[in-house]
């Protein structure tokens, strides 16, 4: 196949243009290339395949019941988004020239928006107040007092103690998630290495009471900073599996779409959309409230602490990475399971969106 797709090529299409460089060339070693000859199908109506298919060139009809409901052509600015990437499709999509098409596999886009979109390194600051009891701070954090005792009681009787020395590497950005950390003694600080730039970004110094490492075991996603020690101390950990199960599973609560539907129907929850815009405009559940979770902690104060909400994504990654940011600031949330995949096609508006 002659067929090559750049990282350059892919920063103009949404919402691909938002990655930085390295998750740009990271799915540029993923893609599926596939070259569609004309008059064949590209998908079809009701196929549940997930992964988000771009035209790269050629001009596609959409068909709904034999007839063309729209064609599109590539380069244009109404195919910079995936191709009803809605499952299950929406229509059927028919090659009316020989046409290239590639292929991201849903999950894959998704953890990258996710680490993407939380790159502004969270510091929990636990307590404004200087303290030394590094536990009273943690029990007296929105998080922790959400718990269930007997999970607290879980959470400290699982926690391990790691002695650390000036200059040791806690965490490196871009590796996989693997503790919940919290600083017992000692300073860290928290850098990130943006793409372009060979020095290291300073964004934060922690101090006892801190922790750090929580969304990548959310998300499922790598590590977006780089946290080395500035002293000798002493960290406490959870390790991914602890914490998902002690820390992290009683603040979220997951919610199916037929049970999220009562509540919604009820007046008793709100959804609230965390994707970015071009995905809301290609297709949302109807009524829902849209602040995208890169704008989340800028724009938190726009949301009402006396409402229910009920997240939702494409998968659900990003939604639970906001629900854990909401939740710590004492906002009632719940996310929808599998995000958008199960939600009825009539409960849905927008481009991608073609009625019966």
């Amino acid at each position: 196949m002659s067929t090559k797709i750049t990282a350059k090529d892919l920063n103009t299409y949404h919402p691909l243009d938002t990655l930085n460089s390295e998750s740009l060339r990271e799915i540029c070693n993923k893609l599926t290339i596939v070259e569609i000859k004309k008059g064949d199908n590209i998908f079809i109506r009701g196929e549940a395949k997930s992964d988000h298919i771009f035209l790269y060139e050629g001009v596609v009809e959409f068909v709904e019941n034999g007839k063309v409901i729209k064609t599109l052509e590539a380069g244009t600015e109404e195919t910079k988004t995936a191709l009803a990437h809605i499952i299950p499709r929406n229509f059927t999509a028919v090659a009316k020239s020989n046409v290239v098409v590639f292929m991201i596999d849903s999950d894959l886009l998704d953890m990258m928006l996710t680490w993407d979109q939380t790159g502004s390194f969270q510091v929990e600051e636990l307590n404004a107040e200087q303290n030394d009891d590094w536990m009273s701070r943690i029990l007296n954090t929105e998080a922790f007092r959400r718990i269930p005792p007997a999970n607290i009681q879980a959470i400290f009787t699982s926690l391990e103690d790691i002695q650390v020395n000036p200059g040791d590497t806690v965490i490196k950005q871009g590796d996989p998630g693997d503790y919940f950390y919290i600083v017992k003694s000692g300073r860290c600080m928290v850098t990130r290495k943006m793409p372009g730039q060979n020095k290291d970004i300073k964004l934060a110094e922690l101090e006892a009471g801190a922790s750090f490492g929580e969304e990548a075991l959310i998300s499922d996603a790598e590590r977006n900073a780089t946290i080395v020690m500035l002293s000798k101390g002493v960290l406490s950990r959870l390790s991914k599996d602890q914490f998902l199960s002690l820390l992290n599973e009683p603040l979220l609560d997951v919610i199916d779409y037929a049970s999220a539907k009562v509540k919604i129907g009820s007046g008793e929850s709100e959804w609230l959309d965390v994707r970015l815009p071009n995905e809301y405009q290609s297709a949302h559940i109807k009524g829902a409230t849209h602040l995208p979770l890169i704008f989340l902690r800028m724009k938190i104060e726009t949301l009402d602490k006396n409402k229910n909400y009920i997240l939702y994504c494409d998968t659900g990654r990003r939604s639970s990475s906001a629900s854990y940011i909401l939740n710590e600031r004492g906002f009632t949330t719940s996310v929808l399971k599998d995000g958008l995949k199960n939600v009825d096609l009539s409960e849905l508006e927008g481009n991608d969106i073609i009625a019966d």
